[in-house]
């Protein structure tokens, strides 16, 4: 899950690490929305390669903490580093630079409906980073070929499955070159066999070498993909560590009470 080099990174432009080794770090990170407190100085730090499944109940900040790294939601204090460049506060590398390198896959799929499969994967390569028709058209074909899509690349959104959609939509992440993918609970909205599809997918990527953060029910999924394993609860990392320490011997107490609940289910 380590292999060298993240897949689908623009030619000359590979990812750059920090000085400690990381491709991301969050330090006393804290967002809050009025008076409610959903991200609590929280701290993490991501390898490159290193994939990293977060678990943790309804309210807990997951899903917030993606939006802070992606700056759709930027955080209230708290540094946030993106290879090496701190992209939060005034004056520091800003949302330019995480669009170039981070990409992000939601529950909801949030496909053009009046573009084809390929338009969708096309559309932001071509009007964001300005390259060439011919150039993201070969690179769009390559990219559903590669999510199990070829075959239905002119299909529209309509004619299309949920998990059809979201592979649609990790090509669309993809097609922008990342050098981090960000995945929301992608399987929560799919019909239970449809989840497999989506969940293979991102197992190629994790075995490619993609630096993955993944917010996610999944155990399964976390259990074989994952290199860490991070569970969340009031918006500060509870526990951590490798998924088989986790998930088969979690040391605290909420941990054990979330995993006896989901794997009841």
């Amino acid at each position: 899950m380590t292999a060298a080099g993240d897949p689908g990174a623009p030619t000359g432009s590979e990812p750059r690490t920090a000085a400690d080794g990381s491709i991301l770090g969050l330090h006393d990170v804290r967002k809050r929305f009025g008076d409610l407190v959903v991200l609590d100085g929280l701290e993490m730090t991501v390898d490159r390669g290193e994939v990293v499944c977060v678990l943790g109940p309804s309210g807990s900040g997951k899903s917030t903490l993606l939006r802070c790294i992606n700056l759709l939601s930027p955080p209230d204090s708290g540094r946030i580093v993106l290879e090496g460049e701190e992209i939060t506060g005034r004056g520091n590398a800003g949302i330019d630079f995480v669009r170039q390198r981070v990409g992000m896959v939601f529950q909801q799929f949030n496909l053009f409906p009046l573009q084809n499969a390929l338009e969708n994967v096309t559309l932001a390569p071509r009007t964001v980073l300005g390259r060439s028709a011919a150039e993201c058209t070969r690179r769009g074909e390559e990219l559903l070929g590669r999510v199990g899509m070829a075959d239905r690349m002119h299909e529209y959104p309509e004619r299309l499955s949920g998990g059809q959609q979201q592979r649609v939509a990790i090509a669309r992440a993809l097609a922008m070159d990342p050098h981090v993918m960000l995945f929301d609970e992608v399987t929560s909205a799919l019909d239970p066999e449809l989840v497999k599809e989506v969940l293979d997918v991102m197992r190629e990527l994790a075995d490619e070498g993609m630096t993955m953060i993944v917010v996610t029910h999944e155990i399964g999924f976390a259990r074989e993909a994952a290199d860490r394993v991070v569970f969340m609860d009031g918006g500060v990392i509870v526990e951590q560590g490798p998924p088989s320490q986790v998930l088969d011997d979690p040391r605290e107490e909420r941990t054990k009470s979330f995993l006896g609940l989901v794997l009841e289910h």
